[in-house]
């Protein structure tokens, strides 16, 4: 039986005496000594008495079988040179050498230094309890494994279950994106179709608005050219014939650019139309894209989460698996980043054909600026204060003679309030969901006292125009014109406008012909 863990003893270590101490060779200049030799031992703990180094020191070797190994050879090294530990015990008169062997069961129950120290830290065992120690301890680090890789395999199922959903959740959100692309598509072709027939109905229009000038013109020349053969002496005849020739010429004329702007309007407007709706379908698609890819990247990262915990069991099929996931992920990101940087000229350039539309939309303002606010379509001035209200009040107050002049006064006074930023009779409201809404203050000390001298008629028009000035130029405060369909009371679209000058053109030209 051997001390386990695996130990050696050294024996006759040479002392000197100093101070009243036997002084001996330090355990780390031993150890380093048996590690030159190839034994590799772990530690050299020289054993100490009252008298000072007892002259023995213990060898402590690695507790598996490679210190076994190195401590047999220990033994082997000093019994081949005859220091072993029978030339110790046998020998009267010993040399001054070293003496060594492995610390066995008689060593462990020896008196002394020696065999209390083992005993304090060793115990005794066979070789054969130690190789059946040892499959014990292989046999439950298999167990151990065996569960480990069972319990690896069930993850590794569970992910994969809910991989199989992710995917089948992701087709199903593919299929009706499809479909809704499909119906959105349909759609557009049915607005293009309504377009191009309403266009196709104004050419044919216009072609017969044409004819019909040609024949006058035509019924004109013949009146003419039948005058001329009657040799007509009515001179007064002839003049008026002449006038309403050149009067006929002049309409034409006036159709002519009439036509140009008709048409330049027109297909100004059918371009910008379908100029923002390729914008349009083009932002749905790259938008279509953009989330495929962004689907696509999801899956990626999903499948190599999945590699991650597959590549536990070192598996170099799988380590291979994920350096392709991993490359075709970097390269739908760098196509994602391409995607975004495409769809950010895009957005500028929809920008630009919004302005271009905005301008469009000035010069309308600009040709309705005169139009009488009877007709459909004109301008409106928005922040402006109705002077009518102020005109009744005023009247039921003063005189005729005055109320002229203080309704005049009133309105222009509540105008200059308007335009002051420092007067805002608004409030703020937030409402159980937590968004916030602006509402007009009707507690506000200049707004009660109007309603109670003035009226409601008079209250109301300021508060109406409180409100378009708060809604228009809020930083501003002054009256800002807007395109308005007064038979409908809502802000006209170019659309409106377009139509509106058609409508006029088509009424001047039947009252001149």
């Amino acid at each position: 039986m051997f001390v386990h863990p695996w130990k050696g003893i050294i024996a006759n270590i040479p002392t000197t005496l100093q101070d009243g101490k036997h002084v001996g060779e330090s355990g780390r200049k031993l150890r380093e000594d048996l590690a030159k030799k190839g034994f590799n031992p772990l530690k050299v703990q020289p054993l100490w008495n009252r008298h000072g180094h007892s002259g023995y020191a213990i060898v402590e070797f690695n507790k598996e079988w490679d210190g076994f190994n190195n401590a047999i050879m220990f033994e082997k090294s000093f019994e081949l040179d005859h220091y072993g530990k029978k030339d110790y015990y046998s020998s009267r008169r010993k040399k001054d050498k070293l003496y060594a062997w492995v610390a066995r069961e008689d060593d462990y129950y020896s008196g002394g230094l020696i065999g209390e120290y083992l005993r304090k830290n060793g115990d005794l065992k066979t070789v054969s309890s130690k190789e059946a120690e040892d499959r014990r301890k292989t046999s439950k680090l298999l167990t151990t494994l065996n569960n480990t890789l069972e319990t690896k395999n069930q993850r590794l199922q569970e992910m994969q279950n809910k991989f199989n959903e992710v995917s089948s959740s992701m087709s199903t959100l593919m299929w009706q994106k499809d479909d809704m692309i499909r119906a959105y598509n349909e759609e557009c072709k049915k607005m293009q179709e309504n377009a191009h027939n309403h266009f196709k109905q104004i050419s044919l229009e216009h072609e017969r608005n044409a004819k019909c000038i040609l024949d006058q013109k035509r019924e004109l020349e013949q009146r003419e050219k039948e005058l001329l053969q009657r040799e007509a002496q009515n001179e007064n005849e002839t003049k008026n014939l002449q006038h309403e020739k050149m009067i006929n010429e002049r309409a034409a004329l006036e159709q002519k650019k009439a036509d140009e702007t008709m048409f330049k309007l027109a297909e100004e407007h059918k371009r910008d139309k379908e100029k923002l709706h390729r914008e349009i379908i083009k932002l749905e698609k790259q938008l279509d894209t953009r989330q495929g890819l962004e689907l696509e990247i999801q899956r990626l990262r999903g499948a190599l989460q999945v590699m991650e915990h597959m590549n536990g069991d070192g598996d170099a099929d799988t380590k291979k698996r994920m350096e392709v996931i991993q490359d075709e992920l970097k390269e739908k990101e760098e196509e994602l980043e391409d995607l975004e940087d495409l769809n950010q000229a895009l957005i500028i350039k929809e920008r630009k054909s919004n302005d271009e539309l905005q301008d469009a939309r000035k010069e309308l303002i600009t040709a309705f600026k005169d139009v009488s606010t009877r007709a459909h379509i004109g301008v409106k001035k928005m922040g402006e204060v109705d002077i009518k209200p102020f005109l009744v009040a005023a009247k039921r107050k003063y005189s005729a003679k005055e109320a002229d002049v203080k309704s005049a006064e009133l309105c222009t006074l509540w105008q200059d309030y308007l335009r002051d930023p420092s007067w805002h009779p608004f409030k703020i409201l937030k409402d159980k969901e937590g968004n916030c809404k602006e509402i007009l203050d009707e507690e506000d000390e200049k707004l009660v006292e109007l309603k109670t001298e003035l009226g409601d008629e008079a209250y109301n028009a300021v508060t109406t125009a409180l409100k378009q000035m708060n809604e228009y130029n809020p930083s501003g405060r002054y009256i800002v014109p807007e395109l308005w369909n007064f038979n409908e009371g809502r802000k006209a679209t170019l659309t409106d406008g377009v139509q509106h000058l058609l409508n006029k053109w088509k009424l001047h030209k039947r009252r001149r012909y």
